[in-house]
């Protein structure tokens, strides 16, 4: 009975140093990486069986048109749109927008009068429209993600 007590802890002693150990070799910031300053979104989309060609028209009169007037007004640098061909089918389509910074991400009225302004009320109102038509019938957004860039320094 005492050596299976003192097994038992001698395994928990080693596994309590094994799981330390990481902790002691931290990285830090600006010296051993450094966080880019571009941030990139990414929305996964499932898209219904059959329907992705209809999406992908519905995103080029809406989602490509707005992104390219962004892109214009430099508010984003560059945006893309990806298939999904194998997975477990929870995803099949993923949105990318590129932003030069965290600080395009936050509401300001100035920008978005001017984004607007080249936009148009007549184009606003057709996505809303499209969307409201076209896309809540045949896709679920699956969840969007900010992601920051961390480079090694080496």
């Amino acid at each position: 009975m005492k050596r299976i007590i003192k097994s038992s802890i001698i395994a928990a002693a080693a596994g309590t140093l094994a799981l330390s150990a990481p902790a002691s070799a931290q990285l830090n910031v600006w010296e051993d990486y450094t966080p880019q300053e571009t941030v990139i979104e990414l929305t996964y989309v499932k898209v219904d069986e059959g329907q992705l060609d209809y999406y992908l028209e519905g995103l080029r009169s809406t989602w490509v048109k707005a992104n390219e007037v962004a892109k214009d007004m430099g508010r984003i640098t560059d945006y893309g749109i990806y298939v999904v061909p194998f997975g477990s089918n929870e995803v099949n389509l993923v949105l990318r927008i590129n932003y030069p910074n965290m600080e395009s991400l936050d509401p300001d009225k100035a920008e978005y009068d001017k984004f607007m302004e080249a936009w148009g009320n007549s184009n606003m109102e057709s996505s809303n429209q499209t969307v409201r038509e076209l896309y809540n019938k045949i896709r679920k957004i699956k969840g969007t993600y900010i992601l920051r860039e961390l480079r090694m320094n080496m």
